[in-house]
């Protein structure tokens, strides 16, 4: 038996009839006895009986007809799933997100969710160059990183340009208001991060291009810990603006590095470009790219 049978055999136990029944999945009444007859003789058991133009279902057929109406509401509720699915309004998205994170991401995801309520998320944190690799490897369907990477497999949404601050613990009143490399390359500097990656490889780099050999007296890569250093005034620090935002009530000073050693870092979300976006992922970078125009 097929879906296609169950569904005729629903429509003779609902209308009574084999010619209402054949009416009502406009086809002739021979083919529809046809098809009665081959389930029968393949369950081995009568299924109705005729009494006159009328039918009686029998046992056997009442218990098929409980099943046949649980397997067509399957088969339709399977169908509309796919289609959802199909249309990106139902499923999951995974999102990797660099390690100190989108300040923008919870009202990213709320707008998305207004649009597709039914999607479910799957979010990993990493650094930014670890989230390349699980793009790469279909872990991810699309990630948010620090720029600049090796983006030669990746199509690139740039959000926007972040700039950097060193903070210092409010107990010591260093500087004023704005500070350059030269400023601070003699201040005892624990990094965010971790050596040979994103933001501390991004630092070291400009102290570099300007020739300067930053007092560097350690890394540490939990934030909190790192602002709870800062704040007692163990050490100073340089960090992206998003941290500032989503640590705030620590006892620091921030001073934006400006000047001709200017810093700051692009953020953007990517994609592998030689694989399909799944319909949801497309809908989210849609929203995303709408939400930035």
């Amino acid at each position: 038996m097929d879906i296609r049978q169950l569904r005729y055999f629903i429509a003779i136990v609902e209308e009574g009839k084999i010619s209402a029944a054949a009416k009502r999945l406009h086809l002739s009444q021979p083919p529809l006895s046809q098809q009665l007859k081959a389930m029968e003789e393949e369950l081995g058991s009568k299924l109705i009986e005729r009494s006159g133009k009328h039918v009686e279902v029998t046992e056997a057929g009442k218990a098929l007809y409980k099943y046949a109406l649980q397997m067509n509401q399957l088969m339709e509720e399977a169908k509309m799933e796919v289609q959802e699915v199909g249309k990106g309004v139902n499923g999951s998205l995974s999102i990797g997100v660099n390690t100190f994170s989108v300040d923008e991401l919870p009202h990213i995801l709320h707008q998305f969710q207004r649009h597709f309520p039914k999607v479910t998320y799957k979010i990993q944190q990493n650094e930014s160059a670890h989230l390349c690799k699980l793009v790469r490897d279909r872990e991810v369907d699309l990630a948010f990183i620090r720029l600049p990477l090796e983006l030669d497999d990746f199509e690139v949404l740039h959000l926007y340009t972040e700039p950097f601050y060193f903070i210092s613990s409010d107990k010591q009143k260093l500087f004023e208001d704005e500070v350059s490399l030269q400023d601070i390359h003699n201040q005892p500097l624990i990094l965010p991060s971790t050596q040979g990656l994103g933001v501390h490889y991004l630092i070291l780099e400009a102290f570099s291009r300007f020739h300067l050999h930053p007092h560097i007296t350690g890394e540490c890569s939990d934030i909190s810990l790192l602002m709870d250093l800062v704040s007692s005034g163990f050490c100073g620090s340089i960090v992206p603006e998003t941290v500032l935002k989503r640590h705030k009530g620590y006892s620091i000073h921030a001073h934006k590095i400006s000047g001709s050693a200017e810093m700051s870092a692009p953020v953007g979300l990517i994609w592998l470009k030689s694989h399909s976006l799944s319909k949801i992922a497309q809908n989210f970078v849609d929203v995303l790219i709408g939400k930035n125009n």
